[in-house]
């Protein structure tokens, strides 16, 4: 089976394209840089030039495909484009796959969207949803919560950096989850029948929240963090502030996507019929402690490193003045 990935190079979209490889599949990815989709074609990957706001792209990059998995999706600082990235473009990016009679289209979007439809980017990604229900493909769509890797940024530098950690308030939780779990069973589920025109979770173990992270990462790297906690009230001032000016929409849209947070945004979930179907243990996922762990372990062992190799610079300096 011939596989399209599109968003190849985002978080997720790099795991889908490892996994798929490594399972024996032929992979191509579109890709707007070459370039920056170099280390896609190292792997085994094939790259086909194609742009999401070049609607005429699009077609072109379907030939010789079986199934397509759409891991793409417009980043806060592009949301000028998103309309266009997010909409018009998958629009015709689904009607391609329905003329080039594409067996599997697998789509990821956001879990408990339909809580929060007047977030815009949400609900454009409810209208796609809606789309691939009532065209006739053979889709799988899943809802995915927050990821792994995303944490880093959000807490673990911050505490490295001792630089403040910000957080609204402690009413979500959220069961985050592996990206390299999630291509694990996205590619797994391409060859069962059951996950054809259907909508599924794909969450973690456990439920968590900002400060149970906060605390899992000080007890891990040994260090405080500095938390300031925003008010609910100042978010939602500062959201409609911003939406009065066109050059402030991104701010925006961050605004929003915190706000949805700070509502109780919730990621309980079953997957009981997805590890029935897979044949999977839900034990096989991995824990955000193992992750977390691993992830400090490594940076405190390249500080290390990098602490010894300053002490031996400045050693062999002294020596040489001496």
């Amino acid at each position: 089976m011939a596989l399209l990935v599109v968003g190849s190079t985002g978080t997720l979209g790099r795991q889908i394209v490892r996994k798929a490889l490594n399972e024996g599949f032929q992979v191509k990815c579109l890709v707007r840089s070459f370039r920056k989709g170099a280390f896609l074609k190292e792997w085994g990957a094939e790259l086909i030039y194609g742009d999401l706001s070049i609607v005429e792209s699009i077609p072109l990059a379907l030939y010789g495909i079986s199934a397509i998995i759409d891991c793409s999706t417009s980043r806060a600082n592009d949301l000028h484009n998103i309309e266009l990235i997010e909409l018009k473009s998958k629009y015709i990016l689904i009607e391609s796959a329905i003329k080039a009679n594409i067996k599997r289209y697998i789509f990821f979007s956001i879990f408990n969207s339909m809580n929060y439809k007047d977030i815009p980017l949400i609900a454009l990604k409810l209208m796609i949803e809606y789309r691939l229900k009532i065209s006739g493909l053979n889709y799988t769509i899943f809802h995915l919560p927050g990821f792994f890797q995303g944490l880093i940024s959000q807490y673990a530098l911050p505490i490295l950096d001792k630089q403040f950690v910000w957080i609204t308030s402690e009413s979500s939780l959220i069961s985050y989850i592996n990206t390299q779990d999630v291509a694990k069973m996205a590619i797994h589920s391409l060859s069962i029948d059951q996950f054809n025109q259907n909508t599924l979770p794909l969450v973690g173990n456990k439920l968590w929240r900002s400060l149970d992270i906060i605390n899992l990462c000080e007890q891990i790297s040994g260090r405080r963090a500095q938390i300031n906690t925003i008010p609910v009230y100042l978010l939602n001032f500062l959201k409609n502030c911003t939406k009065l000016f066109q050059w402030t929409w991104n701010i925006s849209e961050r605004l929003a996507f915190i706000e949805m947070l700070s509502r109780g945004y919730n990621t309980s979930a079953q997957m009981k019929e997805i590890i029935y179907i897979l044949q999977i243990d839900k034990k096989e996922l991995e824990e955000l402690e193992v992750y977390l762990q691993e992830y400090f372990e490594s940076i405190m062992k390249k500080l290390k490193e990098l602490n010894c190799q300053i002490l031996s610079n400045e050693k062999n300096v002294n020596q040489i003045e001496f």
